[in-house]
């Protein structure tokens, strides 16, 4: 059993602190992980997300090795095709069109690297189906600029939750980090302050 710790979250996304903070959990200090994104040749959709987290945590945890580095990545796809984070209006509006009418899976990685060198993963998926959206609903949605910095293009705990016909799984992990798993890997790591 690890001894208590210093918790930093290695993420960029406020979604993701505001998620731990939802369940009492609050990291002594949060420091982004650049990393590049672009999936690797033949990588599937859950092995993009795991190997992200993975590198995330190892890239933080590179330059604070005596803490624990808790880091996540968010993939979601359509069969075997990764729905990334749009750059502009037109990656959206195609990501919407694509998951319009149809169901897609969320992939969701936590990595937690220990000031051990120990790194412990889960990996959470979540099955979403969306109604079929007209033209019209998808450009309210563009205009509305919730898509930017959103894997698949869509915030889920925002308007986009009114296209959701059916969900199964993990509420959390699509908005961006399944919370039960988190916890558990907190545990399980030692850091009883966030049981």
């Amino acid at each position: 059993m690890m001894g208590e710790g210093k918790l930093i979250l290695a993420s960029a996304s406020p979604r993701r602190a505001a998620l731990l903070a939802q369940i009492g959990i609050v990291p002594d200090r949060v420091i982004p992980a650049d990393c590049d994104e672009t999936p690797q040749r033949g990588e599937s959709p859950r092995q993009h997300a795991l190997r992200l987290a993975a590198a995330k945590a190892a890239a933080i945890a590179a330059r604070n090795p005596a803490d624990f580095v808790l880091a996540a990545d968010t993939v979601v796809a359509a069969g075997l095709r990764i729905i990334a984070k749009p750059a502009d209006e037109n990656a959206a509006r195609a990501a919407l069109a694509l998951l319009s009418g149809r169901r897609h899976q969320v992939y969701g990685a936590v990595a937690l690297r220990s000031p051990d060198g120990r790194l412990r993963t889960r990996l959470v998926t979540s099955r979403v189906t969306f109604a079929r959206l007209d033209a019209t609903e998808i450009a309210a949605y563009i205009a509305s600029e919730e898509w930017r910095g959103c894997a698949g293009g869509y915030a889920i705990q925002g308007r986009a939750g009114g296209f959701v016909r059916f969900l199964s799984g993990s509420y959390s992990n699509v908005v961006g980090l399944p919370l039960f798993e988190t916890r558990q890997l907190l545990r399980g790591a030692g850091l009883r302050r966030f049981a």
